[in-house]
């Protein structure tokens, strides 16, 4: 059974979330790649205001296709985190809760993530537009000079999505394959 959750993610339900749940998201999130991130740590660094409230913000790391008509976004898979990494301690550290994508985090953002309370979710790589259903609105709020990576408010409902490392750092990938390794040591 999936739990509903809404963004933005207060700590109090970001502590609640464990490795393995299955959540459907609705609510305001904000997407964001590299190169918008590398933005946003700037404005960090030089104590400048950033262009959304970053304080329990969910970011989705995509970069979307356009729209056809009657589709408020274009297919809207995720990116791969890790390209993020270097930036996501410095925002988790300002109050960002959770992060959607898709692969491997680094040491350094679990350890962010377990000081901080945030949370990763895990959106399925290749199902863009299956996800693009979950938007019922999309605009440009930061950055229109780079295209598809410009950051975007998104208003979601019901978003598939996964917990993979969780606000203790449990992290689905490990455990995922210590019980498939265990299981067929079992069997043997």
């Amino acid at each position: 059974m999936s739990k509903k959750i809404t963004a933005p993610i207060s700590a109090e339900v970001a502590r609640e979330l464990r490795s393995g749940d299955s959540v459907l998201l609705s609510g305001t999130i904000y997407t964001a790649r590299d190169a918008a991130h590398k933005r946003l740590v700037e404005l960090v660094e030089q104590g400048k205001e950033l262009p959304f409230p970053i304080e329990d913000a969910v970011i989705y790391y995509v970069g979307p296709t356009p729209e056809k008509p009657g589709q408020a976004i274009g297919s809207a898979g995720p990116t791969t985190s890790y390209r993020m990494d270097a930036y996501a301690p410095a925002l988790i550290a300002i109050g960002l809760t959770g992060m959607i994508g898709k692969g491997k985090r680094g040491p350094e953002v679990v350890d962010a993530m377990k000081e901080h309370t945030a949370v990763y979710f895990g959106a399925i790589g290749g199902a863009g537009a299956l996800l693009a259903r979950s938007v019922v609105s999309s605009e440009i709020v930061a950055y229109e000079d780079l295209g598809a990576e410009a950051i975007r408010r998104l208003e979601v409902r019901d978003m598939p999505l996964t917990v993979i490392i969780d606000s203790l750092g449990n992290n689905l990938y490990q455990e995922g394959r210590q019980q498939y390794l265990s299981g067929r040591r079992e069997r043997a």
